[in-house]
């Protein structure tokens, strides 16, 4: 085991500030406290707000390669801490070890995929000679950076949630302020530790854990030009309305649905299935939780789908056979359970699972479930996945569009033409064949369309976001 500091600070104007230890963070396997963190109040937000709208000019003026250099370093120090960030994902987090090693990857692809794209922000010369009258006009674009931008990130990701905001930020040469979630702060704050290390301008990055009633400034400060928060919709709709004049992007979650039609390979289909509906214990946005299986091998696949989640093993997060932990808090479980026992009331039945210990929910499957129920209208960010029979494709197709959510659709289909019509029809932001929603490539446009969000992440699509266009037309005056 890595050992760790117990005591963290805030990142204030790229500067480690040891202010206080107010904010206690759990080890989320065991439940008892594991760090301290500087908690930043409204004073500090403010200051920080400040020092990123002085550093607009700075950033901006950084040239590609620097930008690049930075975000390489970055990669560097998170392959050299591979150990220290996994452990701290594992206790602050409760990610099982399978998982948070995944994430890690996934953070040191993220920060190389934006060290690649920032040296490749450019724009185009376009012809504005379109008519006699213009025949003396040139025209080009280049996209410039918006100015300073703000973050909100949720637990479930630490690492990946940060990552995806914080490096399109700096490719695009956007300083930035960040408020990490209060029950995973950690991960954060080792990213502005290596960031604090590179030479970039005062004022780049601050990375402040702040309680939400102090956290006002990130959404509503005119000085701040973009926002950018993942999180629940009620939350993200609200601080939309908030928001002002500023551009804002949105990743709210969802309830994904998964189709299993009467040709796919079943053992394929249940093993990616098993790992879409409980890698981290279902608490991902795009986490299957709505699964309709063809008629012709419904009792089949769901035998099979029962088996592969019973033999799913709970317990120690550093064990590697451990697939099953913690959710982030005991209410979260108990608020499961709670739905679960909605759906039962209402007439589902549970084939396996739904029993709970602490923090650890075991994996359900449950057919039957009413439309009405929370399981089927709602985000249970949860280790349940709810079973349900199709006949007709078509039909499929607009029941998995029945929802208020569309963020990912995964399809273990092998006919091109259902392909195609599935890509035209469903009202999602990514349409995922013969593989799980939960997929996701970190250079690939993310995000959803309904009550999922707005906007795109994914590296390129994220800096987009946080540039404008600036044209420049000429007109040649011969002497």
């Amino acid at each position: 085991m890595i050992l760790m500091p117990q005591s963290f600070p805030y990142y204030l104007a790229n500067q480690a500030v040891y202010a206080n230890e107010d904010l206690e963070v759990l080890d989320k396997h065991s439940g008892e406290p594991a760090y301290r963190v500087a908690l930043a109040d409204e004073t500090v937000v403010d200051q920080a707000v400040s020092a990123a709208a002085s550093a607009r000019r700075a950033m901006a003026e950084l040239p590609s390669w620097r930008r690049r250099d930075v975000l390489l370093y970055c990669v560097e120090q998170f392959r050299e801490r591979h150990d220290e960030l996994v452990e701290v994902l594992i206790v602050e987090a409760g990610k099982v070890i399978g998982d948070a090693r995944g994430e890690v990857t996934r953070l040191i692809e993220t920060f190389q995929i934006a060290a690649e794209e920032a040296t490749r922000i450019g724009g185009e010369v376009m012809p504005m000679d379109i008519a006699e009258r213009l025949e003396a006009y040139a025209g080009m674009y280049k996209r410039v950076p918006i100015g300073p931008v703000s973050f909100i990130t949720p637990f479930n990701f630490p690492y990946n949630l940060v990552a995806h905001k914080v490096a399109p930020a700096i490719a695009a040469g956007c300083p930035f302020i960040l408020k990490p979630a209060d029950k995973t702060p950690v991960g954060a704050l080792l990213i502005g530790e290596i960031l604090a290390e590179c030479d970039l301008p005062e004022g780049a990055f601050s990375i402040l854990p702040v309680e939400v009633e102090q956290a006002a400034q990130f959404t509503e400060d005119e000085r701040l030009k973009f926002l950018s928060f993942t999180g629940s919709d009620k939350v993200g709709w609200m601080l939309k309305e908030k928001a002002g004049k500023k551009p804002v992007a949105m990743e709210l979650g969802g309830n994904a649905a998964c189709l299993v039609d009467a040709y796919a390979d079943l053992d394929d289909a249940v093993a990616r299935i098993v790992f879409g509906g409980f890698y981290q214990s279902g608490q991902s946005c795009i986490s299957v939780q709505r699964l309709l299986v063809h008629d012709d091998v419904a009792e089949n696949f769901t035998k099979r789908l029962v088996k592969a989640v019973g033999e799913l093993k709970g317990g120690d997060p550093r064990d590697p056979e451990t697939f099953i932990g913690p959710m982030i808090t005991e209410e979260d479980a108990e608020r499961v359970i709670d739905w679960i026992a909605e759906a039962t009331d209402a007439g589902a039945e549970v084939l396996i699972g739904g029993q709970r210990e602490g923090r650890v929910v075991r994996p359900a499957v449950l057919t039957g479930v009413p439309d009405d129920c929370k399981l089927y209208q709602e985000e249970v960010f949860g280790p349940v996945v709810v079973v349900e029979t199709f006949s007709d494709f078509d039909q499929a197709l607009e029941r998995i569009n029945d929802s208020r959510y569309g963020l990912q659709a995964g399809l273990f289909i092998r006919d091109i033409g259902k392909i195609q019509k599935a890509w035209n029809r469903l009202d999602v932001g990514g349409v995922i064949i013969n593989d799980v929603p939960a997929f996701r490539v970190d250079n690939m446009p993310y995000g959803g369309v309904k009550d999922s969000g707005l906007g795109r992440e994914g590296i390129r699509f994220a800096i987009e976001d946080m540039t404008e266009i600036r044209l420049l037309a000429i007109r040649n005056v011969e002497s």
